[in-house]
């Protein structure tokens, strides 16, 4: 019980314009959920309607699981990427329930281009992406996120699961200025000696 208040205690307050879902109930879950992993949430949110958020270093399946927690703690509404095949008549009811937004990868204009039009279009979004793409090591950054966020003039919210402070944490919004060679170094700093799970 002691373990879940001091969660509880670190779990930021959402500010009026980040979207929300859940209830009192699911937001327990969560809280517990992180207490259990011996994990907290470290740092504030921003009080932006649109933001697109980096999720990095991504290198264990339970990142995902760390995650979900976090959202249901926070009472966060999150909307995340996906292959357009996966919303069939079958399952693509409860991909879009958890917040799933499909992407034609092979669409002439991109999964870029098919992005910025969600963004620009919804009044209210938080989407988070994975930089890299994929759980391997030490794999490099695809630049599709930043061009995303510049194109569609939503900040980008840096987040890192950092296992030695056994937290994930929330840095500042940062504003991409589209010189992606200058940008990439400065939010890569932000994760310098940061570990996942699994490095």
């Amino acid at each position: 019980m002691k373990s879940g208040a001091r969660v509880a205690g670190r779990v930021p307050q959402l500010p009026p314009s980040i979207p929300r879902r859940g209830n009192v109930f699911s937001r327990f879950l969560g809280i517990a959920g992180l207490a259990l992993a011996g994990w907290r949430i470290e740092g504030e949110f921003p009080d932006r309607p649109k933001l697109l958020a980096i999720v990095a270093p991504h290198t264990s399946n339970w990142d995902f699981a760390l995650g979900i927690a976090a959202v249901y703690a926070l009472g966060l509404h999150v909307r995340f990427l996906a292959k357009h095949t996966l919303f069939n008549p079958w399952i693509g009811w409860l991909m879009r329930w958890f917040g799933g937004t499909p992407v034609i990868r092979e669409a002439p204009q991109g999964a870029v281009a098919q992005v910025v039009e969600v963004l620009e279009r919804e009044p209210v979004i938080f989407l988070a992406i994975t930089p890299a793409g994929t759980r391997k090591r030490g794999a490099p950054w695809r630049s599709g996120f930043y061009h995303m966020a510049h194109a569609a003039h939503v900040p980008i919210l840096p987040i890192a699961f950092d296992r030695d402070r056994r937290a994930i944490r929330f840095f500042a919004p940062f504003e991409a200025s589209g010189d992606y060679a200058a940008d990439l170094p400065r939010l890569q700093a932000l994760y310098e000696g940061i570990r996942g799970l699994k490095d």
